[in-house]
């Protein structure tokens, strides 16, 4: 996740049986959390980034050219807000995930970067642990999914069709250029492909496999404060997940604490009645390894309404 701004990253776990609704005024989309998830919450009141007892981990991330259409108060409606946790409470695989993603509308809170609202074009990816994956995209109110084991790298702009189209273009992917450096999208994503296929496979052992994964991912990161001024989805990397989705293990890292840390999903309480519980990593900047002590009962998440500015 690159933003230009601390956003007070906070760990939850969620237990089954939750009462849900879409977070917009008119017909919103309803539900009860059939798994229990930990995710990961931005601002008190969207989550970004998760993973759900049954395996299935989701991730929202900046994606400029996104865009959501006029509303359609027939169809049930859902917040970007609540997108990753729709997900999270109610799949257990990717295509069940994809074959409900054209079922409700999606509409924008509003974000603020440099003083102006952004309508949270965001593109949302999945993953199961079958190695099944999936990248979902809105344009004009059309949703557009790329399904599939090879769907297995993203970052920000420009769409993934695009970003296809860019990766033939270098050595090791197609063809002869070397391999780019800069700080734009679309190419932290032609360093991912490329250095996810040069991971040991199979990794020596689980911790290999963990830190294989990292190592990618920070070979696609931007250091703390090289900042776009215009384009928020330029910006420096502020935290990294990993999801082991066989193993119910999530790993987070903020990128100005040099800690990682994790929790065993396997050791929470997700039974109907269960209390929410929270983390805060910014309350505890020493926190390291697994942190499922950590966790204390909260209330509820405060869920962005749609067309309303998230308190940034």
């Amino acid at each position: 996740m690159d933003w230009t701004t601390e956003q007070r990253n906070k760990l939850h776990v969620f237990p089954r049986g939750i009462e849900m609704n879409g977070m917009v005024p008119e017909n919103p989309l309803q539900w009860t959390s059939k798994y229990g998830s930990v995710a990961v919450s931005t601002y008190d009141c969207c989550t970004l980034d998760g993973m759900n007892e049954a395996g299935l981990g989701v991730s929202s991330l900046y994606l400029a050219e996104a865009t959501y259409g006029e509303r359609d108060p027939s169809i049930p409606g859902l917040c970007s807000s609540v997108h990753v946790q729709y997900y999270l409470d109610n799949f257990a695989t990717v295509a069940e995930a994809v074959a409900a993603s054209k079922s409700f509308q999606v509409q924008p809170m509003l974000m603020v970067h440099q003083g102006l609202d952004a309508k949270s074009p965001l593109h949302v990816t999945l993953a199961d642990k079958s190695g099944d994956s999936a990248i979902i995209e809105i344009f004009d109110g059309e949703v557009s999914i790329h399904h599939g084991k090879d769907v297995t790298v993203v970052t920000n702009s420009p769409p993934y069709e695009q970003q296809l189209e860019y990766l033939k273009q270098f050595k090791g992917l197609g063809g002869d250029k070397p391999l780019p450096g800069s700080f734009e999208a679309n190419d932290r994503f032609v360093r991912g492909a490329y250095y996810l296929t040069q991971l040991p496979n199979p990794p020596k052992h689980y911790q290999a496999a963990v830190a294989g994964i990292l190592s990618v991912m920070r070979s696609q990161a931007t250091p703390l404060g090289a900042n776009d001024p215009v384009r928020p989805n330029v910006a420096a990397t502020i935290y990294q997940s990993v999801a082991d989705l066989t193993n119910l293990r999530y790993y987070h890292n903020v990128t100005d604490m040099p800690n990682l840390v994790w929790i065993d999903l396997k050791n929470q309480d997700l039974e109907e009645g269960a209390q929410i519980k929270t983390f805060d990593l910014y309350e505890d900047r020493e926190a390291a390894g697994e942190v499922s002590g950590k966790f204390h009962p909260s209330p509820p998440v405060a869920w962005q309404m749609a067309g309303t500015r998230i308190p940034m």
